[in-house]
């Protein structure tokens, strides 16, 4: 199986219909399996049981969960609202996708499909007095399933689309991009310093053919292909680039035909909106996104800047322990690919936060800090944050207006050690 097509359906079991849909095939499929099994039992087993029951039982799950269904729908576009509002809505993604909300969701509506299947059954005479003692089983076991999902979903609801915890989930999506790219650094494939132009001949060139940002690139694919051709690719847009028609995607380094181009342009896929999985400078972007608008005087929340320094910092040390991990072998040597430097995690993550935090002595305090520590990691990581600490001073010098605020920052600063 390819990794593009390993990727589209991740895409798509991503999707909050998609867990439903497997959940209702699911209780479908479980409330007719009754009358499969009914040939099996003792005749006499449903009048011991008190199987006789089923049929209110299944009233009762039909018409409660259609009301949890509902209130949960409402709940979840609530949080979404939310999460739009109070945090971003680039962050809305994430909160969709969250598993513990699709399962429930998933679980209400297989509930009641499954309780209104076993009412048609019952109604035509399909199950039989053996079908009823299988379908009693069943609707007890789905009871159990109910309240433990019930009280999962409540333990839930105290933190859907909070503040704190979408934030929590950009942040762990973010690591998880930085241990992938890290993994298998410039996709696989060899470093291509940034300032290499596209040659000039333009029958070596892969340009796009419509507006977007690359959202996935399949290495792969443009490894087998650099073997077909007997060349190498070169890739200058990496996932979270925006692109145009005749933007240049990459290159080759031999002149080739329009269908090896048409082969090429297949591996990036490009659409409206950047996506977390192999972008992350958009996951610490969307993270700095959350602390700028809590800076906004609409929100006046310097406490949510705050928590994402302490968060940028992790993710710094991710991204320092992942590189220390990955292996020196690359998978692609065909395939010559733009890189990530770690200025560029530090220009995503600080400078906004500097920008809007400049008038506010403990956001400044807080991120001079966070550069003091992110200047341990290494000899890199000195030289980038001393450099942020510089531009954080400079902004806060021409927007605080109390001197003493000025030299606690100065004081704190990496500048002043």
């Amino acid at each position: 199986m390819s990794s593009k097509l390993i990727w589209q359906i991740s895409l798509l079991a991503r999707q909050i219909w998609f867990r439903a849909t497997l959940f209702c095939i699911a209780a479908i499929a479980t409330a007719l399996m009754a009358i499969l099994i009914s040939p099996y039992l003792p005749a006499n087993l449903s009048t011991r049981i008190g199987a006789d029951s089923v049929d209110r039982i299944l009233g009762i799950i039909a018409s409660s969960m259609l009301t949890v269904t509902t209130f949960s729908l409402s709940t979840m576009v609530s949080a979404f609202s939310a999460a739009t509002s109070n945090v971003t809505p680039r962050a809305t993604r994430l909160v969709m996708e969250d598993s513990t909300t699709q399962n429930v969701l998933a679980t209400f509506i297989g509930s009641f499909l499954f309780s209104l299947v076993g009412i048609i059954a019952l109604t035509t005479g399909a199950y039989g007095e053996q079908g009823r003692v299988v379908l009693f089983i069943v609707t007890i076991g789905v009871i159990a399933l109910i309240v433990v999902t019930l009280l999962r979903w409540i333990d839930h609801l105290s933190r859907l689309g909070r503040v704190t915890e979408t934030t929590r989930r950009v942040e762990q999506a973010t690591i998880n991009a930085i241990e992938k790219w890290q993994a298998a650094p410039n996709l696989g494939g060899k470093a291509l310093p940034k300032d290499t132009a596209p040659p000039k001949d333009s029958g070596k060139l892969v340009q796009s053919d419509k507006v977007g940002y690359v959202q996935r690139v399949d290495s792969d694919a443009l490894a087998a292909i650099a073997d077909d051709i007997g060349m190498d690719i070169f890739v200058s847009a990496i996932p979270g680039t925006v692109v145009g028609p005749g933007r240049t995607v990459a290159w080759t380094a031999k002149v080739i035909d329009d269908q090896v181009r048409a082969k090429i342009l297949g591996c990036f896929a490009i659409d409206d909106t950047r996506s977390f999985d192999q972008d992350p400078r958009f996951g610490a972007s969307v993270l700095t996104e959350i602390a700028s608008r809590a800076l906004s005087p609409a929100v006046n929340d310097p406490g949510t800047a705050i928590d994402v320094l302490s968060r940028t910092l992790r993710i710094l040390v991710t991204w320092r322990d992942a590189a220390a991990r990955r292996e020196a072998k690359v998978p692609y040597p065909a395939l010559h690919v733009t890189s990530i430097d770690v200025s560029d995690l530090f220009d995503d993550l600080y400078t906004p936060i500097a920008r809007d935090g400049a008038g506010l002595v403990e956001v400044g305090l807080r991120l001079q800090k966070t550069l003091a520590l992110a200047a341990d990691l290494g000899v890199e990581y000195r030289r980038h944050a001393r450099r942020h600490s510089q531009e954080a001073l400079d902004r806060a010098d021409k927007a605080l207006h109390v001197d003493a605020d000025r030299k606690r920052l100065k004081d704190a600063s990496l500048l002043a050690k």
